[in-house]
């Protein structure tokens, strides 16, 4: 299970064309039909996907969130007046049925309610208020009597990744006393916040996408280059270092992260990252497809090169999913095919296995920034800048038993899925 994070429309350019469940069962976009806006629910797991159309009686407002639900059913989020107002949706023969479910208000004009990216399992959908000077999470679709405030985390928040396999933890983007650090939210401890990710005491550091099955995380941060952010990788409850390959930097463009390869059990190095890459500056169509601007980026850690390829025609840009067999999913609309789903498989490279700590940087291979608790220069072979001492480099040290665990149980095999891999 890969767990994903939404960004904002500042942050990476344009909203993902459609949303996915976490099992990659259906996906849920807002269509249009000339002028109409209306909600459309995509059947992916079957053997040919399809869309089904769930118009309202009434047109749909542009900015209107969807959701899909494992069941079937898509959330559906509307701003009437100033409120925040939610429903299920679902296909009832030629119509649309509507389960209402109830309302959040935020009555101070300034407080900014989204949707938060599918929780693992589906039976449940999360939302966060962000206001002048905190944040609250709220149940909007599973619980027992209507939207439910679950925490309040001092600050404002932006992403939301959730960690686990199952919606308990969740990380959120934390802005407080001018700095944006990662957060981990304890749902089922009473909202519990606790600290994730600080990789220097002044940089500005997120959480964009986690790997439960690999712990595998992708990073954006300033602590490398000082007013300019860039993309890293690290790994849940590990001792290396966060790395900031060269390779994620791409001059002139924006490079976002929508999909990690689930499945690689214990060897994250090893995990394909779909990229989003963008000319600066560049929109897709209104309806969330793909303008020229966009195209799609294939990374692995461990071959330290990002693979560039065209995007299908009509892609729902920012948008796909991995299979744990390392096929890329990317769903599309058309003219000629309103609903359909490219399938890319980008074999992984066969590299040697070696340490990816010690390892220099090699003739026509980009070097990464390493950085961990050290000020020596000479303690990060292969980097192509100067190291610089943090105070912190810990990601979270609270997920280290549960790597420790997941390793005994998996005896020997880490070897044996490295090579898997890597042979074509």
């Amino acid at each position: 299970m890969t767990a994903c994070a939404i960004e904002s429309a500042a942050e990476n350019g344009t909203r993902a064309g459609c949303v996915i469940t976490a099992d990659g069962s259906y996906a849920a976009r807002l269509a249009s039909r000339g002028d109409s806006w209306f909600p459309e629910r995509w059947t992916l797991d079957g053997p040919e996907p399809y869309a089904v159309p769930l118009p309202g009686k009434e047109p749909e407002e542009p900015g209107t969130e969807v959701q899909p639900m494992a069941d079937g059913r898509v959330l559906i989020h509307r701003v009437p007046e100033g409120r925040h107002t939610f429903a299920l949706l679902y296909p009832t023969g030629p119509g649309t049925g509507e389960v209402p479910l109830g309302a959040v208000e935020c009555r101070d004009g300034t407080t900014e309610l989204r949707l938060l990216p599918p929780a693992p399992g589906g039976l449940r959908a999360y939302a966060v208020a962000v206001g002048r000077s905190s944040t609250t999470v709220w149940l909007v679709a599973g619980g027992a009597f209507g939207p439910e405030r679950l925490a309040t985390v001092p600050g404002r928040c932006s992403g939301g990744v959730w960690l686990s396999g199952d919606d308990r933890l969740l990380a959120l983007d934390r802005e407080l006393d001018g700095r944006t650090k990662t957060v981990v939210v304890d749902l089922g401890c009473d909202g519990e916040v606790s600290p994730l990710l600080q990789i220097a005491e002044t940089s500005n550091d997120r959480l964009l996408l986690a790997d439960a099955d690999s712990g595998l995380l992708l990073i954006r941060s300033d602590a490398p280059s000082p007013g300019r952010e860039r993309l890293g990788w690290g790994v849940l409850g590990s001792t290396l270092p966060v790395r900031f390959p060269d390779s994620l930097r791409m001059a002139e463009h924006v490079v976002s992260p929508f999909a990690i390869q689930p499945g690689q059990m214990l060897t994250p190095e090893w995990c394909g990252v779909a990229l989003r890459i963008a000319v600066a500056g560049a929109d897709g169509d209104g309806d969330g497809r793909a303008g020229g601007g966009s195209w799609l980026g294939v990374w692995r850690p461990v071959e330290r090169r990002v693979r560039q390829l065209a995007a299908p025609v009509g892609w729902l840009v920012g948008s796909g999913l991995w299979t744990r067999d390392g096929v890329l999913r990317l769903p599309y609309s058309t003219g000629a095919l309103p609903c359909g789903v490219s399938r890319v498989v980008v074999p992984a490279e066969v590299v040697d296995e070696v340490s990816l700590v010690s390892r220099p940087a090699e003739a026509g291979i980009a070097a990464e920034v390493e950085y961990a608790e050290s000020s020596d220069p000479s303690d990060f072979p292969g980097s192509s800048e100067p190291a610089v001492s943090f105070t912190v480099r810990r990601l979270s040290s609270a997920f280290a038993g549960r790597r420790l665990a997941q390793a005994a149980r998996a005896g020997g095999s880490r070897r044996a899925g490295a090579e898997e891999v890597t042979v074509e």
